[in-house]
This record gives structure tokens, sequence and C-alpha cells, in this order.
């Protein structure tokens, strides 16, 4: 059933000629995939329409489709539709363009309205899923490429429907997607889960060098010199996150990327069941209750999160 959000998001698709679609800065493989399988489905469903997904691109991501290059300065009452993303302040390459409306698409707790019309559900496992459920839910059309982005999306953000807030929903969307694209869904796991040797050798660094807490923190500072010396990019870390969830001596894990260009330290939090996202909120961040993001200015900063964090842990285990 077709919900009045949606059948007012279709209905500003309709309306517009030139189309905008944004994520958050460092994306993850739902950010990505949100954006170009949206913007595919609108450009099928509307070829005389100009719609661009836009950001700054990631080598490990092309093979969910290319991104666009844009003049900013000329886009002029456009509907800019921003996913995966709660803020304004965290989305990646708006500066310039002048939209006139704005729809938010978007499974990340806020308190805060920032768009015309915000289609959140937080009981969602990413944005795709809710992507998809529009898709189905309104004459936007689905193929087999938009089809496989959604479903890796899907599964990425779910961490292959291991996340708590994985439900019934998620697998009726997920079968829909199957269904009705036909999409040989096991042969897509090489796109999310082949890696080159190098990731593999940096996948063991971080474990040989967590440091583990009494209360079940772990956490590893990542300078850009580690990065250099294992060759990867600076969102590796958080691409990697997921997979040291069910060690048995750990409740909370961080990774903590130092970006030195912006003199900011990254943070990915995950949680076995302490309550994450409070301790986020108060360090520039936010996110779910077991999975958040936070971003500090200082060493200090980091140390303050860090026994937040902790203390956290030793709540939970009393």
């Amino acid at each position: 059933m077709t919900s009045i959000k949606e059948k007012n998001i279709y209905r500003k698709i309709k309306k517009y000629s030139t189309i905008v679609i944004a994520r958050h800065v460092g994306p993850d493989p739902d950010a990505i995939a949100s954006q170009i399988a949206l913007r595919d489905s609108i450009k099928n469903t509307f070829p005389s329409k100009n719609v661009y997904a836009i950001g700054a691109s990631v080598s490990r991501f092309k093979k969910f489709g290319s991104l666009d290059k844009i003049n900013n300065e000329s886009i002029n009452n456009c509907l800019l539709i921003i996913t995966d993303v709660p803020t304004m302040e965290r989305v990646d390459g708006i500066e310039g363009i002048k939209y006139k409306e704005s729809i938010k698409i978007d499974h990340h707790p806020c308190d805060e309205k920032v768009c015309d019309i915000e289609l959140v559900e937080e009981s969602s496992t990413s944005a795709c899923q809710i992507i998809s459920q529009l898709i189905m839910n309104t004459p936007l059309k689905l193929n087999k490429d938009i089809a496989s982005n959604l479903f890796l999306g899907i599964v990425s953000d779910s961490d292959r429907f291991l996340i708590k807030y994985t439900n019934l929903k998620t697998f009726k969307i997920v079968a829909n997607l199957i269904e009705k694209s036909e999409i040989d869904f096991t042969s897509l796991y090489d796109k999310l889960y082949e890696r080159p040797i190098n990731e593999i050798k940096f996948h063991g660094f971080i474990a040989q060098n967590l440091e583990i807490s009494k209360n079940g923190l772990a956490s590893i500072l990542i300078t850009p010199e580690i990065l250099k010396e294992y060759n990867v990019d600076a969102s590796t870390p958080s691409n990697m996150i997921n997979d040291f969830n069910y060690i048995k001596d750990i409740l909370v894990w961080t990774f903590i990327t130092l970006d030195e260009k912006n003199q900011i330290f990254k943070v990915n939090i995950r949680s076995r069941g302490p309550i994450i996202n409070d301790v986020a909120n108060s360090y520039n961040g936010g996110g779910h209750k077991f999975a958040s993001g936070a971003r500090c200015k200082t060493q200090e900063e980091v140390n303050n999160m860090l026994k937040d964090l902790d203390k956290v842990c030793k709540l939970y285990k009393k």
C-alpha cells in the first residue's frame, strides 16, 4: 500500500525536469547504491529528465555504477533528494546548487527536520530498503541493475541480515526485488566482499592491535601512515567494522581514523548490546542504537569519548 509521503515524493519527481541526488560524505555501499539506484529508476521512468547522482567517487564502489560530474553553479530550481543522511551538514557535494524543494530518504534517527518532505523509517535496515519500497509502491521502474544495487545496499547495511533491526518486512522487500527482477543474488556478493590481499593484511593488523578494556570496549587509532603502509584508503576501516562482531570479549568496538587534511578524527562505533548513539551524539555524531559514528576535533575529545563508551559498557554489564 502506497503511503501519502511516497505519493508526494513521486509527484515531486514527476514535476521537476532537473533532479539532484546526494548522500553523506565518506559513503558506504548503502549510500552509493541508494543514490545510483534511485537515479537510474527515475531516468528509466522519465527519460527526458536530467537526473544526477553526485558526490566524491570512491574507487571500491565503482561496481555499483558511475557518479555524475556537474557544474553545481549551473543547477537552478531543481529538486534535491538526499539519501542515507540525516542532516544537511553531512551531505556531500551540494555546495552552490540552487534547489527549489528537497526530499530526505533515510533510516537514521534525527529530531531535526531538514527537507520539505522526509521519508524516514528508523526501523528499516537501510536507505536502499526504503527506496525499494518507494519504487514498488509507485510507477517508478525497476530493472535488474537497479534491483542488484538495492539488494546489495540492504545486505551491506544489515550486515547480511544479522543486525537487530532486520525484520520480516526486510525479507519481504528483498523477496520482491528478487522476484520482480530475477537477479542472481548469490553472484552479487562478490561486489561486496571480494578484496585485494593488502586489505586482508590490514584486517589482520586491526585484529592484532585492538585495545580491549576490562569492560569490553575495543578501540584502535588508525593514522595516515598506517593506511599508507597497507595501501588502503581512508574508507577501508569503516567498511571492515562489522567484521568484528560476535567476539566474546568485546561489547563495543570503535575504529578511529585520523584525517590530517581536515584535522579531524572520524569515528565508527558498533555495539553488541550497550546503546551507543547517545555517546555519539555528544561528539558531533549520531546514528542507530547499535551502529553509530562521531567526529572528534582533538585527541582529548577522542579520549573522553572512549571513557564515555567504556562507562556504557560497564553499566551494561551490571
